[in-house]
């Protein structure tokens, strides 16, 4: 019972790591960029900052949101769990900005 406690306390850890984070980035960004029209792939873009490293910068074209929220979703079961929760609040703040620029 307690390795399974101290095993899960340690999955939720490990998801929340800039290099899982940085790695499912990577990944969605990809996939956004092959999912989207050519005209956009240079308006999709995200940046780690150097010094504090959990954050990232999103700069992305309000065009492109929708195929950034549309990857999110398809990649969202194969996230750890922490992970999953960290994307689930970046899609939130993206379409509550995208609702803030519609006013």
């Amino acid at each position: 019972m307690l390795n399974k406690l101290g095993n899960d306390v340690t999955n939720l850890k490990e998801g929340l790591y800039p290099e899982n984070l940085s790695f499912w980035y990577k990944k969605i960004i990809k996939e956004t960029k092959e999912m989207a029209p050519p005209w956009l792939i240079d308006k999709i873009k995200v940046k780690q900052d150097p010094i504090l490293q959990m954050k990232f910068n999103i700069d992305i074209s309000k065009r492109a949101v929708r195929y950034l929220m549309i990857t999110i979703d398809n990649n969202i079961d194969n996230m750890p769990y922490s992970t999953r929760l960290y994307f689930l609040k970046v899609q939130e703040i993206m379409g509550s900005e995208m609702d803030k620029s519609l006013v």
